[in-house]
């Protein structure tokens, strides 16, 4: 008995540094060092390349009003995110009903994806010009649908073919069979798709602020980044890439979370192997 707990104690600490964690922070802690290294030997000016220890410094300087830009940027992108993850579900539940419709508008779909959004924020912007957040929620909505649309409608249309004549043959209605067969084996191509709309989701609605280039106190990270690199801040400006990079990150594993939290005690790609 004695043993036994030991080993479940010893069990904690290999958890806290794991290959997991350990190894992305050893590369990160790598990459720092030997930026602040090129900077010290190159004797490289601030506006070229600053250190990571000014860009930190910087970033702890600035930080109440480079983080309220970032909490608008946060803002847009969970509001394109939301709406893309509620439309993109809808309309592959509707693709999936008929081929014909599949057929018919799948390839729009396409062609919203393949439109540079740097094309169509401007109008965007200006057909909702009174309401510009509106209209970068619009846009980063662009960019973010296409993922969640595709990964849901295969997900949908890769169904066990044994258990879909099953339902056939105990005369299931097409709803009966969307909500017990077809929702539960696309979930996790739709949770794929989440993890992949909710960085693109952050991509487009710094596209869009750059587009934009709304200013005052409601102008979102972007803008700031912008400003920077206009009048040569480029430690603010590498400040304000780490946070938004930093964002981007945290929504990936919040995201991940979600997807091993929901795929977990079912789905072989999150169940953990029994040694």
């Amino acid at each position: 008995m004695l043993f036994i707990r030991r080993l479940q104690s010893q069990k904690t600490p290999k958890k806290l540094i794991s290959a997991d964690v350990f190894a992305p922070i050893a590369v990160g802690i790598v990459v720092l060092l030997l930026w602040d290294i090129l900077v010290r030997v190159m004797h490289l000016p601030p506006y070229i390349l600053p250190g990571p220890i000014l860009v930190f410094q910087t970033l702890i300087t600035d930080w109440n009003e480079l983080f309220s830009s970032l909490l608008i940027t946060l803002q847009i992108t969970i509001f394109a995110f939301v709406a893309a993850a509620i439309s993109g579900l809808l309309i592959a539940i509707l693709f999936a009903q008929s081929k014909w419709i599949e057929r018919s508008l799948f390839p729009y779909a396409v062609i919203l994806q393949t439109t540079p959004i740097v094309a169509i924020a401007p109008l965007i912007i200006l057909w909702l010009k009174n309401n510009t957040f509106a209209a970068l929620v619009v846009c980063a909505w662009i960019v973010a649908f296409f993922p969640i649309v595709s990964n849901t409608t295969l997900g949908l249309n890769s169904v066990d073919r044994n258990l879909l004549n099953l339902f056939q043959l105990y005369k299931a209605s097409r709803w009966q069979t969307l909500l017990y067969l077809r929702l539960p084996s696309a979930m996790p191509y739709f949770l794929g798709g989440l993890k992949i709309s909710g960085g693109l989701a952050l991509i487009g609605a710094v596209v869009a602020e750059f587009v934009a280039g709304t200013g005052g106190a409601k102008s979102g990270i972007a803008y700031r980044i912008l400003i920077s690199s206009y009048n040569l801040q480029i430690p603010r400006m590498f400040a304000a890439l780490f946070l938004t990079t930093g964002l981007g990150v945290l929504i990936f594993v919040v995201l991940n979370l979600l997807s091993d939290f929901i795929l977990s005690k079912w789905h072989e790609s999150a169940v953990k192997e029994e040694n």
